[in-house]
């Protein structure tokens, strides 16, 4: 897929693009002058032990994205490579363990997410997080939800913050939701951050697009976070990056 692709021309019809154009939906949010990275959810639950077509997978682990989540692994270490050599934040929001008491809506919708045992909470050794590094359990789907998130990131100067893990649809969607009501810019790797389903994929990256992120591959991500990084302090360039 090329920088001019989305991986969502296959699915919506150009007619119906044309129309949020028409209604000025999907404009450039941009870079903020701080960023940091969230590494949503990337434990072998959700990807497996090994890649695996997603019917294979989801005997495991019937939370795993199969292969689509490793593909996705390799830009989600480029990501948090670039992240820790310019000294910006890598977080870990993720899946804690469930307990009876965790019994509830969303368990009702998918009571296979009470069976997960105990290594699949584990993080995926290629994109773990160091030590220092913040780590959030959390029990439902946005990363700001019950966690202190938010307080971090204000109490840190961050203003805009990078997405990468799963699922498109469900935590990921979530957390960039919630992260524009408290207006922080979000930018969302189409190709680091994954789904079950390419096409719930697909259709969840066009409605965050148009509404409530900037999304774009990991290499143009890298290109605009070079950018930023190479800027001198303080300068005018130096604040927002446009997209």
């Amino acid at each position: 897929m090329s920088s001019n692709e989305h991986p969502w021309d296959k699915v919506i019809p150009r007619e119906e693009q044309e129309t949020y154009a028409m209604a000025g939906l999907g404009g450039s949010g941009g870079f903020g002058r701080r960023p940091a990275l969230l590494v949503i959810d990337v434990q072998y639950r959700s990807v497996g032990d090994r890649p695996m077509p997603i019917r294979e997978a989801i005997k495991q682990y019937p939370t795993s994205c199969g292969k689509d989540g490793w593909d996705a692994i390799s830009q989600i270490a480029v990501l948090i490579d670039v992240f820790r050599r310019n000294g910006w934040p890598v977080i870990y929001p993720h899946v804690a363990p469930k307990s009876g008491h965790d019994q509830g809506a969303f368990a009702a919708k998918i009571p296979g997410i009470m069976q997960i045992p105990p290594e699949g909470y584990h993080f995926v050794r290629e994109v773990a997080p160091r030590a220092g590094e913040l780590c959030l359990p959390k029990t439902q789907a946005s990363a700001f939800f019950g966690t202190p998130l938010a307080s971090y990131l204000i109490g840190s100067g961050i203003d805009s913050l990078v997405y990468t893990g799963c699922t498109t649809s469900g935590c990921v969607r979530a957390s960039v939701v919630d992260a524009c009501a408290l207006n922080f810019k979000s930018i969302v790797p189409s190709d680091a951050v994954f789904d079950r389903s390419p096409t719930s994929h697909a259709v969840n990256l066009f409605d965050i697009a148009s509404k409530y992120a900037d999304v774009m591959l990991t290499n143009d991500v890298v290109d605009r976070l070079k950018s930023l990084a190479d800027a001198p302090s303080g300068s005018a360039s130096a604040g927002t990056v446009q997209t």
